[in-house]
């Protein structure tokens, strides 16, 4: 499986706010509803947090895809 990398210009990021910035999810607010529908691993652990802090280095999959959160400058 692919990993695609999503860079960040601050410290972290919910898990919210990368399912909306990567489009799994048209509002913040779907946030939850989401995560009840489906199955997140964050770091091949289960997730269903809205507010879950993601840092640098770890990896979001759903649905056959996979995040890896990386430090930078998001295009």
């Amino acid at each position: 499986m692919n990993k695609t990398l999503v860079p960040l210009r601050e410290e972290y990021i919910t898990l919210g706010q990368l399912l909306k910035l990567i489009g799994a999810i048209p509002t913040g607010g779907a946030a939850r509803a989401f995560l009840t529908t489906t199955t997140v691993y964050v770091n091949g652990e289960p997730e269903n947090r809205r507010g879950r802090k993601l840092y640098p280095g770890d990896t979001v999959t759903f649905d056959c895809r996979s995040y890896q959160i990386t430090k930078g400058e998001h295009p």
